[in-house]
């Protein structure tokens, strides 16, 4: 059986996390499937979803500070030149993450450790409305 849930997020960008873990349970109890896969995946080619501790240090500093080394905000895109804008960074950090992560589920819930939550991470340069898409496939 598939199971999908749409879940909504207002975001102000500047490589900004969201835990949105509990969501993600939810949307899996909701399914029924107790063995299966959880499949994450945020809409849009400037932000990304992947699983790490959503603790404030990690999340508010370590991880800006990550990006910022990687694909500086205030570096040369072509993107930019292109397309006339101000979110290449934005582009290059997010195709580094990926739009999206895969989850089994095992005995009715997410396979993940202690301490790991989903967490959707917006890096434009503007708040944004965000999809989220949650996709439940597996057995009952």
């Amino acid at each position: 059986m598939t199971f999908s849930r749409s879940l909504q997020y207002e975001t102000r960008g500047a490589t900004q996390v969201i835990d949105i873990h509990r969501d993600v349970l939810h949307a899996v109890a909701e399914s029924g499937v107790r063995s299966g896969i959880c499949v994450v995946h945020v809409v849009g080619s400037t932000a990304s979803i992947t699983t790490t501790e959503a603790e404030p240090g990690l999340v508010k500093h370590d991880l800006k500070a990550f990006f910022e080394r990687i694909a500086p905000e205030g570096g040369f895109y072509q993107h930019e030149a292109t397309w006339d804008d101000d979110n290449g960074h934005a582009h290059v950090r997010a195709s580094c993450v990926g739009p999206s992560v895969s989850l089994p589920i095992v005995d009715g819930r997410l396979a993940v450790g202690t301490w790991q939550q989903v967490v959707l991470i917006d890096f434009d340069t503007r708040p944004r409305q965000r999809q989220v898409i949650v996709q439940v496939v597996g057995e009952r």
